[in-house]
């Protein structure tokens, strides 16, 4: 269906891919996976013809239709979310613009003359779209829209007015409506919230189509995909399996290719020293030579390349109170919207709320209160004895100065470290040798995470209230984020559509429902088991 036979992309000086094959079959779902800037856009953008190879072709077979969902979503204002949605649906949403351009004229007094020919037109052009099967194409749009978490006042207003975060759901939107013979979905469970991410997973897994995409969150990359197809120094090298296996398989594969270098250097010592030892004798010439000649036709095996990953390493907090914060008789509106009436609520010392919630329910607002960056409207929210709080919220990386290196952010926020333990503080949350003089405007969203949080922990908290930490992480830097947390001895509180973070560092549940909010022991694992779902609003 699609063959991407020897290609190589070079850009700038970065050797992207070297005579690299690899192949997209119809119905087949694949993740793409390598480390940061390993080429997986660029790889995508020369599927859908943006980009040419620099070698090699790449094959898609005649008549295939492909919709790319890329983080660069453009501009979108002026239309509702539905009639931005539709758009992508090909001649129907040329028919629909028409149709509702014809509506407003009918109701325009100025064109009352041309009344006769509009109407005419307005009937020839509804038959049209009914013809494409117009009326159930609004529907659906509609039924993609809600599984994203649109309310029907958002699919109706202007979507110029939504945020980053919310158009993106609209382009994702275009590609699902559209359901091409192949998707290319870079990314698409950044900025979804838990159940829209469960909601996309549900319609990925009965998509009959092919789909190769990327993803950040494990689990539902573990759910969704069928085969891997991996980046790593310009080639491309394909597994057959769930995420999962392609773990197992490429640790066992580096195994094997550690212990065949460490043989072959071994048998090469051996062979050198021997060589450098009978070298002057004239009585052991031959085998010299002999030996000199083996040794150069020795195909060399390479040391398996190791990832570069970042080890967060938390200095021990010192201890809380037992009593950590708690709310009591809390009021809070948002203007005519009713968040909270009466909300009791406590975290005790080493507890570690997660706080679950369909989009509105006041997760954030939860959080902004524990931590004072918002007051209650009536109630009170008191924070314990000996207790040190971190916050990261979602805006903490806006707040970050753009002309500021990353190590003059740290050097302004603990003026009196020494430069060697601020150099150890960077390194620790992946800034090493010139990283450090990077400025902040130019760092990815994931650098700026770990710079918000190397600036949260320098001093550690012993109470953690974070909102979507791992937004912006790479899959390799949760990972150690969620290993370096498990370790942690303090309290939490936070928020997370991560299921892989959620899991491993609950150990209680608050959820929050239209119904009332409830509470329950144990942590996400034991949620799901309990309740039969995996979020509020969704049912098994």
């Amino acid at each position: 269906m699609i063959r991407l036979d020897g290609i190589s992309k070079q850009n700038g000086h970065q050797i992207l891919f070297i005579e690299a094959s690899a192949a997209l079959q119809r119905g087949e779902k694949v993740g793409l996976v390598g480390p940061n800037g390993a080429g997986k856009s660029t790889l995508f953008r020369m599927i859908t013809g943006e980009e040419p190879p620099d070698e090699g072709q790449i094959v898609v077979d005649r008549g295939v239709t492909i919709g790319y969902f890329s983080q660069d979503v453009g501009e979108m204002a002026g239309r509702s979310a539905v009639a931005e949605v539709m758009d992508g649906a090909g001649p129907v949403s040329e028919v629909a613009a028409e149709l509702r351009a014809l509506e407003a004229a009918m109701a325009d007094p100025d064109r009352a003359d041309e009344m006769d020919d509009i109407i005419v037109r307005y009937g020839e052009v509804q038959h049209r779209f009914e013809e494409l099967d117009g009326y159930a194409l609004d529907g659906r749009a509609r039924e993609v829209l809600a599984g994203l978490g649109f309310s029907d006042a958002m699919m109706d207003g202007d979507v110029g007015k939504l945020s980053g975060g919310w158009k993106m759901r609209v382009a994702l939107a275009r590609i699902l409506l559209m359901r091409p013979d192949a998707m290319l979905l870079d990314e698409p469970s950044n900025h979804l919230d838990l159940e829209s991410l469960i909601w996309l997973e549900q319609f990925l897994q009965g998509y009959d189509g092919a789909l190769m995409m990327t993803s950040h969150d494990r689990e539902f990359m573990n759910r969704i995909v069928r085969k891997v197809i991996e980046i790593d120094g310009g080639t491309l090298t394909t597994y057959t399996g769930d995420y999962e296996f392609y773990e197992q398989q490429r640790a066992q594969n580096e195994k094997q290719q550690q212990a065949q270098f460490e043989r072959q250097q071994a048998m090469l010592a051996k062979e050198i020293k021997f060589i450098e030892r009978f070298k002057a004798r004239a009585s052991h010439a031959a085998q010299v030579q002999s030996r000199v000649k083996k040794l150069e036709k020795i195909d060399r095996v390479e040391p398996p390349r190791r990832r570069q990953s970042v080890l967060f390493e938390f200095p021990p907090a010192p201890r809380s109170g037992e009593d950590v914060v708690s709310l009591k008789g809390v009021h809070k509106s948002y203007g005519s919207r009713r968040i909270y009436e009466g909300l009791d609520f406590q975290v005790r010392r080493r507890e570690r709320w997660c706080v679950l919630g369909v989009n509105g329910a006041g997760k954030s607002t939860l959080l902004k209160l524990v931590a004072g960056a918002t007051e209650p409207d009536d109630g009170s929210v008191a924070v314990g004895g000996s207790v040190k709080m971190g916050y990261f919220a979602q805006h903490a990386m806006d707040l970050l100065d753009g002309e500021r290196t990353v190590f003059e952010t740290l050097e302004e926020a603990f003026p009196e470290a020494g430069q060697g333990s601020l150099r150890t503080l960077a390194g620790c949350f992946g800034f090493s040798g010139d990283d450090v003089e990077k400025r902040a405007r130019v760092l990815s969203g994931g650098e700026k995470a770990r710079l918000v949080m190397a600036l949260m922990l320098y001093d550690p908290p012993n109470f953690l209230v974070l909102d979507e930490p791992t937004n912006h992480l790479d899959m390799t830097t949760k990972e150690m984020l969620v290993a370096a947390l498990a370790q942690y001895e303090g309290s939490m509180l936070f928020v997370s559509h991560d299921r892989r973070f959620l899991a491993a560092l609950s150990n209680r549940v608050l959820e929050l429902t239209p119904e009332g909010v409830h509470r329950y022991g144990g942590g996400y694992t034991e949620y799901v088991a309990r309740t039969g779902h995996e979020a509020p609003g969704l049912r098994s």
